[in-house]
């Protein structure tokens, strides 16, 4: 069945979609379940892009074919990828909320001849597995790294670490490790919880008894995050005095309102707020907003899917139509725009985006809403995660 499926899919990639009148963008995605409102982001950012710059490249007219994956399922991946490439004839798969998502799509791209753009997952590896993945997004070393100075800069010096164990969480923990002791800090601890973790008592009960002025936290945006923003707040640890750092993910845009006063103050550092304020993410923000529907639920991944589309718009541009992946990758290496987050390029040996990383607080805007205020800048972030791996 498998030479079956890689018999097909080399068949495709030579023959019929070699030029295409419609070029077809594979879109794979949490688009139900727990983690619905990160696809809508998804296709928020897409529809943002294309109602903005058209659904055209030169003579060719751009189609989104959007898969379901709604939690991580490496499986359900890599059968949705090969049935966007063998059945609709798709030139370029994006997407990718979690990294064993994306991980699973990688065996199957250079025979293929399709290019992968990562919108969302954050594992530094996942950029080594083929020379056809283009990132632009982020990474958890990207933004775990600089809240590990902001923690040491605050006087605290001793962390305790609670973080998903999966890829971005192993990966977040060992960057603000890494961080955190050159500072001259100490980790006095460190948890790993199950992705299904959602009663987070037990593990407040650990951090109270651990000793440490603050805890760092990396968990995947979604209920889980909201979940462990709330259990910090009631099981009394903002009132122990035990400060909370960790990288965006905590206090994305959409849980604010329900996270309401207890979040004034929280310090995250990220590469994307919705308040950024750049004539951009102005123009950005009204055009996804108009897209998502309801504006309380617009957050990160839909910027990091309106930079995906703005690549593989380039990428189409470069190769005039014709599918062939490798043209298509070296075509955007070097690439530099100005992003509704700030000044990005696609780093040209990694393929990663650098990018601005920002130090953000969460405070009330003039209207009442609540915000992530951007109140330091760490400028042209690549990524350490693939620095520390060489």
């Amino acid at each position: 069945m498998r030479r079956f499926v890689l018999a097909a899919i080399a068949a495709i990639a030579m023959g019929s979609a070699a030029y295409a009148d419609t070029i077809k963008v594979g879109v794979i995605g949490p688009f139900s379940g727990p983690f619905a409102l990160q696809g809508k982001n998804f296709k928020a950012g897409i529809d943002a892009y294309m109602a903005m710059h058209g659904n055209k490249v030169g003579d060719n007219e751009i189609e989104v074919i959007y898969r379901d994956v709604p939690q991580a399922d490496p499986a359900r991946s890599k059968s949705s990828a090969q049935e966007l490439v063998v059945k609709d004839h798709v030139q370029y798969l994006a997407g990718f909320y979690f990294t064993p998502d994306a991980m699973a799509v990688t065996p199957i791209l250079k025979q293929a001849n399709v290019p992968m753009v990562i919108m969302n997952a954050a594992t530094s590896a996942i950029v080594t597995k083929s020379p056809l993945v283009v990132r632009t997004s982020f990474t958890t070393w990207q933004t775990s790294t600089p809240i590990a100075k902001v923690a040491h800069d605050s006087g605290v010096n001793k962390i305790i670490s609670v973080v998903s164990d999966y890829g971005p969480g192993i990966d977040a923990e060992n960057a603000f490790k890494a961080g955190f002791e050159k500072a001259g800090g100490q980790v006095v601890e460190a948890i790993r919880m199950p992705l299904s973790t959602n009663d987070f008592s037990p593990i407040m009960q650990r951090i109270k008894d651990s000793g440490a002025q603050g805890v760092f936290a990396f968990l995947p945006s979604g209920p889980t995050t909201l979940g462990f923003v709330k259990a910090y707040n009631e099981n009394g640890l903002k009132t122990a005095g035990i400060k909370l750092f960790s990288p965006g993910d905590l206090t994305q845009e959409s849980d604010l309102p329900a996270l309401g006063d207890a979040a004034l103050g929280m310090q995250t550092t990220f590469h994307y707020s919705i308040s950024h304020d750049s004539p951009e993410n102005k123009a950005f923000v009204a055009a996804a907003d108009k897209a998502i529907g309801n504006p309380a639920e617009l957050t990160f991944p839909a910027v990091g899917a309106f930079d995906g589309m703005h690549v593989i718009y380039k990428m189409i541009e470069a190769t005039g139509g014709k599918q062939d992946a490798q043209k298509a990758v070296d075509a955007v290496k070097g690439l530099s725009w100005v992003s509704p987050r700030g000044p990005v390029t696609i780093d040209p040996d990694s393929r990663h985006i650098t990018q601005n990383i920002y130090l953000r607080e969460v405070a009330k805007a003039a209207d009442g809403t609540y915000i992530n205020k951007e109140i330091q800048t760490f400028e042209k972030q690549g990524d350490p995660g693939l620095a520390a791996a060489k």
